[in-house]
């Protein structure tokens, strides 16, 4: 009883909080109390007095004389976490329950993919940290820059130990929102490190190749040097250039330069240039500006077309810069067209010939196609109306023909004899082919005076219809024999004046020369017409006329009657004339 009465705590435990690895001392003192005192941890005794053998982390410390029992525990460890008490056994004391609350710091934070995280361009970024076995757990916020970034996903889990937590932070970040280069900080705390622990990563964004390819000179000449240059941004690095002209590779270049001599193809075939790198390709390419003249694209083809169709030629040229496109006859100034396409509405006879295609590049070139146009229809017959033998002697009168198609026959008659070919008595009928005609040449054997008082006619035929031309044979040397001579006057749309002679005989005959050539135009009525060319005034052309009879033989004479001045003899229309008498 004594003993109860003079025992009391002068110092008893108190509740603290300490970080796990510190050392910590709980206090007890009873002055005056000399009996056995316990340690109690959960109830349980950690040993007799100050033996405490079971738990080398523990000791007791202080005056026992002076009744001074500590606790004192080194390396505080998570099992430390529990409520302890001092006990004066032999005075029945307790002291009051001390709650030894141990703090755990979290262990290195570590995100996930570090200290790089490499992603592609274009995707989101997801970073996670992880913070484990603290206590309590411990919270985690995300740095960038120096600023804090909000969002992030958290999660803890509490460890088999029921006193420990692992946390888990996600961070989202969206394609716009990183740049490669940039550190993000991830930062884990508790109350045992206020401060906190922190690691970080670098954001790595791998990317294709950004290529971009340049060619110089611009615009350059054909035949000329130019240098392809071919430069790349990539991540991870290039690792192979390939070139290619028109998909087809250029397996002589490796580099990222390409120089070459261009021509025109380079225009329309590209240059390109392919980057590689562990990520994958980037293929860019380019034309070259080349200035090149014209090259055929499409080709004219001669046409062949009947009387009256439509003739249409089509021609194609490509050029840089922009070429012009020139339709012409052959011979003619005249532009027909500037377009690709030419068009013969109804074509006439007289439309047959060449026609040239000319495309100009300007200041580089030019080029030219001719075609053909062949006109099917009536045959048409040229020739001298009339023409020259001795007396006694063997004669020649021929006929020239023009047909498309070829003339499905030609045949002479004169009184009451019809020959087309082979002989008949004197007479012997021979056809030769030419490249512009048909020759068909009726020879008589001894010229007797009645051949040259006969009316001979050349008549051809085809599927589109016929031609006649009547010829005369002259007596060579002899004269015109008609002193007195009726002059009409011959008045034809486009065409002018003509001057002729013989009407009463149904005989007037006219020879148009154009482009050195000797043209026969026959009139509705039978009969023919005569003009002679003369030369040229800088007002037009000047024409001479004279008697049909006169016409063989004015080239040496030089006999004339009559002058007027007109233009365009060629395009006589026989159908559409005038006849008016003159004195």
């Amino acid at each position: 009883c004594a003993l109860k009465a003079v025992a009391m705590f002068s110092q008893q435990p108190q509740d603290l909080v300490v970080v796990a690895g510190q050392p910590v001392t709980l206090p007890c003192s009873i002055p005056g109390y000399h009996g056995v005192v316990l340690w109690i941890k959960n109830g349980l005794a950690l040993g007799v007095g100050r033996d405490l053998s079971g738990y080398p982390r523990y000791t007791v410390i202080g005056d026992h004389g002076s009744g001074e029992h500590h606790l004192r525990i080194q390396r505080v460890e998570l099992t430390d976490d529990a409520v302890f008490e001092c006990q004066a056994v032999q005075a029945a004391m307790r002291s009051r329950p001390a709650r030894l609350t141990v703090l755990v710091p979290p262990e290195d934070p570590v995100i996930s993919g570090g200290p790089v995280v490499s992603l592609r361009a274009g995707d989101p970024l997801n970073l996670t940290c992880h913070a484990d076995n603290a206590k309590p757990a411990a919270s985690i916020i995300w740095i960038r820059n120096g600023e804090v970034l909000n969002g992030a996903m958290y999660s803890k889990t509490l460890l088999r130990d029921g006193k420990r937590e692992s946390t888990v932070s996600t961070l989202y970040l969206s394609p716009s929102n990183i740049e490669t280069g940039q550190q993000i900080i991830c930062k884990a705390s508790n109350k045992a490190v206020p401060n906190g622990k922190e690691t970080s990563v670098t954001i790595d964004i791998q990317h294709l190749p950004l290529v971009n390819l340049s060619v110089e000179p611009q615009p350059v000449l054909e035949g000329n040097l130019v240098k392809f240059h071919c430069s790349a941004k990539a991540n991870p690095p290039v690792t192979h250039y390939r070139w290619a002209k028109g998909g087809s590779i250029i397996k002589e270049v490796s580099g990222d330069t390409y120089e070459v001599i261009v021509d025109h193809s380079f225009f329309t075939e590209p240059v390109s240039c392919e980057v590689t790198n562990p990520l994958g390709s980037t293929n860019i390419s380019r034309n070259v500006d080349v200035y090149f003249g014209p090259r055929m694209a499409a080709e004219p083809q001669s046409l062949q077309v009947d009387l009256g169709s439509d003739a249409v030629f089509n021609c194609a040229w490509t050029g840089n810069p922009s070429l012009t496109i020139v339709w012409m006859k052959r011979g003619s100034g005249v532009v027909l067209s500037n377009e690709n396409l030419l068009t013969l509405k109804s074509v006439r006879q007289e439309d047959a010939g060449k026609y040239v295609c000319r495309a100009v590049v300007p200041r580089v070139g030019a080029g030219e196609k001719e075609v053909s146009l062949t006109v099917n229809g009536p045959p048409t017959i040229s020739s001298t109306q009339t023409q020259q033998a001795l007396h006694g002697e063997k004669g020649q009168i021929k006929c020239f023909i023009r047909s498309t198609p070829p003339p499905d026959r030609i045949a002479w008659s004169w009184k009451e004899t019809v020959l087309e070919s082979g002989t008949s008595g004197r007479y012997t009928v021979e056809t030769v082919n030419t490249e512009e005609g048909v020759i068909s040449t009726l020879t008589m054997s001894n010229i007797v005076p009645a051949d040259f008082q006969t009316i001979y006619n050349c008549t051809a035929w085809n599927s589109f219809g016929s031609d006649t031309e009547i010829i005369r044979l002259k007596e060579q040397g002899g004269s015109q024999g008609s002193t007195g001579s009726t002059f009409l006057l011959f008045k034809s749309r486009g065409c002018g004046f003509l001057e002729s002679d013989h009407v009463e005989e149904h005989l007037v005959v006219c020879v148009c020369l154009k482009y050195g050539k000797v043209r026969n135009v026959g009139w509705k009525l039978g009969f023919s017409l005569k003009c002679i060319l003369m030369r040229s005034f800088s007002t037009g052309r000047a024409y001479r006329y004279m008697p049909a009879g006169l016409v063989s033989s004015y080239l040496q004479t030089r006999n004339t009657r009559g002058r007027l001045r007109f233009t365009n003899a060629h395009t006589l229309l026989c159908s559409t004339m005038e006849i008016k008498a003159l004195s």
